[in-house]
């Protein structure tokens, strides 16, 4: 396991990508009901900043997502000696041996996309859900926000196990 990182790139992407589908022709007219915006509301502030920033933390959720669905990122850490920065000697090789029989094990798009859209199932939707209703934003903003999360976590999910 290495990083890689035009594939964290690829997968911080799909928030932008989904969101630009979601956000747009299929909840757009919706979710800025719901919030209060206009066309004319949406075109203030700075989008460079805004997109930027966007694809930063994107960024950043792609790295963390790997460890939801890549299980052998576990290993490594589960043989590090207390006190330790890097495994050797019987450490190491008992890594190298399990990851030799075990390196590829439910390293698949399919696997990865289950437990991102576990993700957002069981951490994104509680987070959000407690947010809106103290903010009383109604059931509908919770599902498109939700919704948008546990598809954009599926995907992103799927792309870091498999090719991460």
């Amino acid at each position: 396991m290495e990083f890689n990182f035009l594939i964290f790139l690829g997968a911080a992407f799909v928030p932008m990508i989904i969101g630009f589908v979601w956000y747009g022709p299929l909840f757009g007219k919706a979710w800025m009901n719901l919030i209060g915006f206009t066309e004319e509301s949406l075109k203030e502030g700075n989008m460079l900043v805004i997109m930027g920033l966007s694809l930063v933390f994107s960024f950043i959720l792609a790295m963390m997502v790997q460890f939801l669905v890549v299980h052998q990122m576990g290993v490594y850490g589960t043989l590090m000696p207390a006190g330790a920065t890097e495994l050797t000697g019987e450490s190491l090789e008992l890594f190298n041996q399990i990851m030799d029989k075990y390196g590829d094990a439910h390293r698949s798009f399919k696997h990865g996309a289950l437990h991102g859209a576990m993700a957002g199932l069981f951490f994104a939707m509680p987070v959000l859900s407690i947010q809106a209703m103290f903010e009383r934003k109604k059931a509908k903003y919770i599902f498109i926000n939700v919704g948008y999360w546990v598809i954009t976590l599926a995907l992103m999910g799927g792309i870091v196990c498999q090719w991460g």
